[in-house]
């Protein structure tokens, strides 16, 4: 892929959350969009959705991007695309059967994504004869919201073709980062998974309630990182103050390789947080719904400061 074709049209398969959230980033900043599902209906209304979450980033009219609904099965016009990815049920075999039916579809100048957080690239695509185009381009929730798209590069793809795709991203308004290896956890959920041990751990030993954990995180370097990153805040910090700390804590903190017991016990109950009413705060509805508005209201602030810079 070339940086004469990076305006073109992109290709979204699937016609879940995921697939409307990441379709509205491509039309808020007009990009030419093509959302492939199983059936034509399903399609239309991911369009739709999509559409309708573009007018809350800004989009003043996402309906006059050109933009199609078309079958996963049946699309074959490859002709301006620069990026197809993927966002179908996250199912191996499910994904595995696309990727090899996009391989042999596709041209092998177009690089193919999955935005698959549990399957690595390389295990998606072995063996595929065109495996060097095929990339994790990892979102998080909301899609449309959170900037962060993680790239992340197979055994056997194109390091070049990979940062190509980071530079389509950043013409997007993302904010790509190039993981040049296929790791579990990629890099922000391997960041996040050992900030949770951690904080899990802290809960376990009944040093700190799960309220306080969260506003210790939100009201100090939480809030810190959304100016700068860990490194950056050290490097304004001073790493030798950092340094010193660390021969006191790390050898404290823990390694622990199981799921901590106040999260089994959680889920053995079957508070699994408020999709279910319950988790370590009792969810009512009204009361889970108005939290999940405060949550996107606070994304979206986020948001607006991020595209001012």
């Amino acid at each position: 892929m070339t940086t004469a074709n990076l305006s073109k049209t992109v290709v979204v398969l699937g016609t879940g959350t995921m697939a409307a959230g990441i379709a509205a980033g491509f039309l808020e900043v007009g990009m030419p969009l093509i959302v492939l599902g199983r059936s034509i209906e399903k399609a239309q209304t991911t369009l739709e959705q999509a559409c309708k979450l573009a007018q809350t980033l800004g989009a003043k009219a996402p309906s006059d991007v050109p933009q199609e609904a078309g079958l996963i099965n049946d699309w074959n016009n490859w002709t301006s695309v620069a990026w197809v990815i993927e966002t179908v049920t996250e199912d191996f075999d499910i994904k595995r059967a696309l990727f090899q039916d996009l391989d042999r579809r596709v041209p092998a100048h177009i690089p193919i994504g999955t935005n698959s957080s549990g399957f690595p690239i390389s295990r998606l695509t072995d063996g595929l004869l065109t495996r060097s185009r095929m990339f994790n381009a990892h979102y998080f929730m909301p899609a449309h919201l959170v900037p962060l798209v993680e790239v992340a590069l197979g055994a056997d793809s194109d390091p070049q073709m990979g940062e190509a795709v980071c530079e389509l991203y950043r013409r997007a308004g993302k904010k790509p980062v190039l993981v040049r290896q296929d790791i579990p956890g990629l890099l922000a959920n391997r960041i996040q998974h050992a900030l949770m041990r951690e904080a899990l751990d802290l809960i376990d030993r009944g040093i700190a309630s799960a309220q306080d954990v969260d506003t210790a995180v939100r009201f100090s370097f939480g809030f810190r990182y959304a100016a700068a990153g860990p490194v950056l805040q050290k490097e304004i910090s001073g790493w030798d103050s950092m340094a010193r700390a660390s021969e006191e804590i790390y050898p404290s903190l823990s390694n622990a390789h199981v799921l901590a017991r106040c999260v089994a016990d959680k889920i053995a109950e079957g508070k699994t947080g408020m999709k279910v009413g319950a988790g370590f705060s009792e969810w009512p509805k009204e009361q889970a719904e108005q939290a999940r508005q405060n949550y996107d209201q606070r994304l979206k602030a986020a948001f607006d400061v991020l595209k001012m810079q």
